[in-house]
């Protein structure tokens, strides 16, 4: 992870909270805007493959990636809402789903024989 992303969305989140307040209502955009970024990255890839006839292509790769940055800069703001902790929180998952991942890359190959007690 960038060694900023925290710090500066701990800034971002101060000021958020500051113009905004902290109630469930605020907690609640902080998600809707995961999802409002989430549709533009996905806009902008239609416009970068040219899926839509009418408008041809529109978008590079770099508008993709900049898109899918503010995604995650979004996400990292709202999971400020939801715990206390969050590099701490993001770092266990990120893990998690690399032992996952690992675990499907490496399949336990061994044969299990059913015991006396399977096999009745």
């Amino acid at each position: 992870m960038s060694a900023v992303l925290w710090p500066v969305t701990a800034r971002i989140v101060t000021a958020l909270n500051a113009a905004n307040g902290t109630g469930e209502h605020e907690t609640a955009m902080h998600l809707m805007k995961v999802v409002e970024e989430a549709g533009e990255a996905s806009a902008a890839y239609i416009g970068m493959t040219g899926q839509n006839p009418r408008k041809r292509t529109t978008h590079s790769r770099a508008d993709v990636a900049d898109e899918l940055c503010d995604v995650i800069i979004a996400a990292s703001v709202a999971l400020h809402s939801f715990t206390a902790r969050p590099p701490a929180v993001l770092d266990a998952k990120l893990h998690a789903a690399a032992r996952r991942l690992n675990a499907i890359a490496r399949p336990d190959t061994t044969v299990r024989r059913p015991t006396t007690i399977e096999s009745e």
